[in-house]
């Protein structure tokens, strides 16, 4: 089970995760964005660890919850956005719940990653963050079916993450400022797959 202090955890382990992995994002993002997604995501997620700090949750669904309007308010560009729907779906998810099985793991993480499939209006194969979120999403959901037990489930779910990010490198963009460069875009790591990976290789070394 899953517990607050376990949640909490791994959102302060994000804040060190996206400052240590700042210039490597921003140096993909240099590549085919706006040079600035690790500058955005470093900012954002400190500020989460300082706001949780300062005004601790009373629950899991509350800490999500706080996450979610810290990125939405604090991260520019596409990143503010669709990281807080991610994590705004997934605390709705869990509304009323003190601890998270598995099964109630999975749940969440999923409808925050259909959020941003809808919130983006995109679709695997189009070189975003959705290739590393819903390969994650579903290969927890089967290891889940299957049986088997937290760490397995998350597991699997980074490894799906990175084979899902290192997928975007022959893609051509559809969406976002990539998508200006059209074949030039090929060739690159997409950015938001990468960050995405980290919050899933993240949660995978804390909540197991």
């Amino acid at each position: 089970m899953i517990g607050l202090e376990r949640i909490l955890t791994w959102l302060r382990v994000l804040a060190s995760v996206f400052a240590q992995a700042k210039d490597e994002l921003t140096e993909l993002d240099a590549a085919i964005g706006d040079a600035d997604h690790g500058i955005n995501l470093d900012r954002g997620f400190s500020a989460v660890a300082a706001g949780l700090a300062a005004n601790p949750p009373a629950d899991v669904s509350a800490a999500l919850k706080a996450a979610a309007m810290t990125l939405m308010r604090t991260v520019g560009g596409a990143a503010g956005p669709l990281y807080g729907t991610f994590f705004l779906r997934a605390s709705a998810s869990c509304a009323g719940l003190e601890r998270l099985s598995p099964a109630d793991w999975v749940t969440a993480f999923c409808q925050g990653a259909e959020g941003v499939r809808q919130r983006g209006k995109a679709e695997p194969g189009e070189k975003t963050m959705l290739d590393a979120l819903l390969p994650a999403g579903q290969a927890m959901s089967e290891a889940l079916q299957e049986g088997a037990g937290p760490a397995e489930i998350l597991g699997r779910g980074e490894r799906a993450a990175e084979a899902g990010m290192k997928a975007t490198v022959p893609m051509r963009a559809r969406k976002g400022r990539a998508s200006y460069l059209g074949e030039r875009s090929v060739g690159h790591q997409d950015p938001g797959a990468t960050s995405a990976y980290l919050l899933i290789r993240a949660a995978a070394s804390t909540l197991a």
